[in-house]
């Protein structure tokens, strides 16, 4: 794997990272809801979704440094594997959270913009680099 597609897909584990304990322990708080572009009128009724998300969140990014920990090791087939697999995740999942905000989901519409290409650009840049 490439250097440009490593620190793409460092970028987008570390931005996983940096995110995920906000979904999942600070998803009431003010500026958690500022940050993330949501809104929602009972904060009990999103803690199940925001704190699974968030853990799904650092299962991609541990996945994205596992692979590179393989790749770096001298194991770059399997580590490759790992790493594309943890962005296709990536990718599908930012596309995913697009696809809700089309259809009325996400509150207030249109708020998953910054979410939707924070997470999936570095995925996709690595997809993209990891072809060459």
């Amino acid at each position: 794997m490439n250097l440009v597609a490593q620190i793409a897909a460092i970028v987008g584990a570390v931005a996983l990272i940096a995110v995920a304990p906000i979904e999942m322990f600070q998803i009431d708080k003010p500026y958690a809801k500022r940050f993330l572009h949501v809104e929602h009128a009972n904060d009990r009724d999103v803690e199940l979704w925001a704190f699974c998300v968030g853990a799904r969140n650092l299962i991609a990014a541990v996945g994205v440094f596992i692979g590179l920990g393989m790749i770096w090791a001298g194991n770059g087939d399997v580590g490759t594997i790992v790493v594309l697999v943890a962005s296709w995740y990536m990718l599908l999942s930012g596309a995913a959270m697009g696809v809700a905000d089309l259809l009325g989901k996400w509150h207030p519409r249109g708020g998953s913009v910054v979410g939707v290409l924070g997470s999936g650009i570095p995925p996709l840049v690595v997809i993209i680099a990891a072809a060459f």
